[in-house]
């Protein structure tokens, strides 16, 4: 009896000693800083609202430019505050430009090539970083090797090819070259290196999952954050493209930047007008960025921790 209860009795002080040993630990590393949340001092709030300031200005003087007229936007100094003519030049630039059928043009082209980047990237970014085939390392070089060749090169083969599908001054010529690009597919395939575990992929196997069964049930799942971030980059770009949409479009049919150049067609640039025109072009992209912006940097934030 005696020597049965003499166990219960030392294992408790041992408990306890324990409990102790490790909340004098937590205490000890509460005063060392660990668990505390740092603040930002003053300098901080000053470096973040220079850069905020410097990145408000262009657009805020593309409206302050788009306000006036064109002889206050030559003079110097120059305007520092909005006009009266704001609405009156958007309207001009939009009949002129036929900014209407650019923006639906514009729509089509950089959500469909959005799109599909995202897609093919992710499914790339998988094969090349968890997949084993042979050839896996000399196809990745080839395709970084891409990203080295200037673009320029290859618009004569390029526009003849399209002229040869009866593509040319079509919107088919801009999308179908631009579907897949070697930046996504490196970019995802980077991210899933790190954020996919190889145990997730072999479980799939062993539950009898193919490729493309794990592809669409655990690939897609851990890739959202920078699909995300993928799909905002490649619209944003295809938005903005101007090189070859230039080449193969016409004005009877033009993205955005391709119309904007209407409007500097003149012998004298009405510079309050182009920038009018520049308004138009850019308040889509503030307003998907607005809409989705949250979303975007949310997705950031847990690759981040996943990575």
């Amino acid at each position: 009896m005696t020597t049965e209860s003499l166990p219960v009795g030392t294992d408790a002080p041992a408990r306890t000693t324990a409990h102790g040993s490790a909340a004098r630990g937590g205490r000890r590393l509460l005063r060392q800083g660990a668990g505390r949340q740092h603040h930002a001092g003053p300098l901080a709030y000053v470096l973040l609202a220079i850069t905020a300031i410097l990145s408000i200005f262009p657009l805020y003087w593309t409206m302050v430019a788009a306000s006036t007229d064109n002889t206050r936007v030559s003079q110097t100094p120059p305007p520092f505050l909005p006009g009266p003519n704001l609405f009156g030049n958007l309207a001009r630039a939009w009949d002129e430009a036929a900014m209407g059928k650019a923006m639906i043009n514009s729509t089509i082209v950089a959500g469909v090539i959005a799109l599909s980047t995202v897609f093919f990237a992710t499914l790339a970014g998988f094969a090349f970083a968890k997949l084993r085939f042979k050839g896996r390392n000399i196809l990745l070089m080839l395709v970084i090797g891409t990203m080295m060749v200037p673009p320029q090169l290859g618009v004569v083969p390029l526009f003849m090819m399209m002229s040869e599908l009866g593509w040319s001054q079509q919107l088919p010529a801009v999308i179908f070259p631009t579907l897949v690009s070697a930046v996504g597919v490196f970019f995802m395939r980077q991210y899933l290196s790190e954020a996919l575990p190889d145990e997730l992929v072999e479980a799939g196997r062993v539950d009898g999952a193919h490729s493309l069964r794990i592809f669409w049930s655990i690939v897609l799942p851990v890739a959202r954050p920078a699909m995300a971030v993928l799909f905002m980059i490649t619209f944003v770009h295809a938005w903005n493209d101007f090189f070859w949409p230039f080449v193969v479009l016409d004005m009877t049919n033009p993205t955005v930047p391709v119309a904007l150049t209407q409007l500097s067609a003149g012998y004298i640039r009405d510079q309050s007008l182009i920038m009018a025109g520049a308004l138009l072009g850019t308040l889509p992209l503030l307003a998907m960025f607005i809409v989705f912006g949250r979303q975007i940097v949310s997705g950031i934030m847990a690759g981040a921790v996943k990575g």
